[in-house]
């Protein structure tokens, strides 16, 4: 991960845990792909995509969370929940970076 994605994700952490999320995991990946962070809020286990861009032009770090990008988080959020005896409530979350805006996006991506 190149140094702007590093501070991204750590920025996103930060701010996330200021707003009541618990640290999970940080970058679990598994044959499928990773997830960027996973955090409990509440009973909900979120997966968290971090994605940021020096500047919103080309649709921004929002717009480059594309249906492709979205299936595979979820492919690899199915994976991780296999070790789980009991599946808890889920959601997908996005944190969205362009320039110094940081906006995050609840329950964002749905699984079919």
């Amino acid at each position: 991960m190149n140094s702007l994605g590093q501070a991204a994700e750590q920025a996103a952490l930060e701010y996330l845990q200021r707003q009541g999320l618990r640290l999970i995991v940080r970058n679990w990946s598994c044959k499928l792909g990773e997830i960027d962070l996973i955090m409990q809020d509440g009973r909900a286990l979120v997966f968290i995509e971090v994605r940021s861009r020096r500047n919103p032009r080309f649709g921004g770090a929002a717009g480059s969370i594309n249906s492709a990008k979205q299936a595979k988080l979820v492919r690899t959020a199915q994976c991780y929940l296999q070790s789980m005896t009991t599946l808890p409530l889920c959601r997908f979350d996005a944190v969205c970076i362009d320039g110094e805006h940081l906006q995050w996006l609840k329950d964002c991506i749905q699984a079919d």
